[in-house]
């Protein structure tokens, strides 16, 4: 089971059915803020939907090697990081995350993606991490410009949320890159 606690107050831990209840009340409270910039979120009402997320989110871990993990601050959840689904062939994964209300700007999420690129490139021995967000989504390019990510492009429309279609920035990091920030 993956457990990392990255100092005293920030843990990340493998996302388990349990964890549905703090994460479907933090995105409730989250909600006008994730919804800006996460296709989702309108579609989830109850509970029981993200019970079905973590469900999907185990079995993916299962099945592909990737996992999801719940980031912790001081023992409330904070936000959500993950593996997209792991591509073995080319040793390439991407990594998504969101934050909850009231958690962003204290570099919780740049900790956690440190903690997961450092897993997908030297635990995992993939070559390539990816992390795409929306172009006018400020805050998430951030992280992987912090982390010495390359931008790599924009991909246009490629998302679309309630307030219409979003480009995606493109940032990619190889694992000889990684070593040479490390």
């Amino acid at each position: 089971m993956f457990y990392y606690a990255i100092d005293d107050d920030l843990v990340l831990k493998l996302l388990m059915p349990e964890h549905a209840r703090p994460m479907f009340a933090l995105v409730e409270r989250s909600r006008p803020r994730l919804r800006r910039w996460l296709p989702w979120v309108d579609g989830v009402t109850e509970e029981s939907h993200i019970t079905v997320f973590v469900k999907n989110a185990i079995k993916q871990g299962t099945d592909n090697g990737g996992f999801t993990a719940g980031l912790w601050v001081r023992g409330e959840l904070a936000g959500i990081i993950g593996f997209h689904e792991v591509d073995w062939h080319n040793r390439s994964v991407g990594i998504g995350y969101w934050l909850g209300e009231g958690y962003e700007g204290h570099g919780y999420m740049t900790s956690a993606c440190r903690i997961f690129v450092d897993y997908a490139l030297l635990e995992m021995e993939l070559n390539r991490v990816e992390i795409r967000c929306a172009t006018a989504n400020k805050a998430s390019r951030a992280i992987p410009e912090r982390l010495g990510f390359i931008f790599e492009g924009v991909i246009r429309e490629a998302e679309k949320l309630p307030g219409g279609y979003v480009n995606h920035a493109v940032y990619g990091l190889l694992r000889s890159e990684w070593k040479l920030l490390g």
